[in-house]
Formats: C-alpha cells, structure tokens, sequence
C-alpha cells in the first residue's frame, strides 16, 4: 500500500464506503473511521496530491459537493466545519475534504 488510501482502497473497491454524493469527477462519503459524530470526506476521483496541486475546475466542483454536503450537516445539526491538511499534516497524499460537526470523538 502506497500513502494515498483513496486511489488504493477507496476507488479500487477493497475498502467499501457510504456514499452522499458522487459527481464524474468527486465522491463524498463518510469516514470509514469518523473523527467526529458527522463525518463526510470530499475527494476528487484522479489523483490529485494536494490542493496546492489542484486545477481550478476541480476546485469549483468540489467546492460545490462541499458547498452540498455542508449546507445538509449545518441543517440537520446547527455547525459544519470544512478542514484539509497539507505536507505532514495529511496523512494521506491525496487531496480530501474533512466535513464534520460535533466534538471530536477520537
């Protein structure tokens, strides 16, 4: 297994996943370990590194599933946090969107 979880377990079907919302180009489904109650991760479906490596048509289309996913949980819940990582900070090395609400349960 390489560092990028979605390419080599998410997309290739070994690691089966709920999914909220899927478009031709990105797939939002929550967590398969949530960190908090809700807990929905955004990802484009190629490869992408980081979002400092992303083109601005991903971007949009992202942001609009995030934009979705969020409004949804801030509904249902009152709060919605959106949080990605860089370097160090993300664990794995393909772009993804955190979107959660409540505390952090682990």
């Amino acid at each position: 297994m390489t560092d990028d979880f979605y390419c080599d377990e998410v997309f290739s079907g070994k690691t089966p996943v709920e999914k909220v919302i899927e478009t031709d180009n990105v797939l939002a489904y929550h967590h398969t370990r949530p960190f908090w109650p809700v807990h929905i991760v955004v990802v484009p479906k190629r490869h992408v590194a980081s979002v400092l490596e992303a083109d601005n048509e991903l971007l949009i289309e992202i942001f609009e599933v995030i934009k979705q996913v969020s409004a949804k949980i801030y509904q249902e819940t009152g709060a919605a946090r959106v949080l990605t990582n860089l370097g160090n900070y993300q664990d794995s090395k393909h772009l993804h969107f955190h979107v959660s609400s409540g505390a952090q349960i682990r």
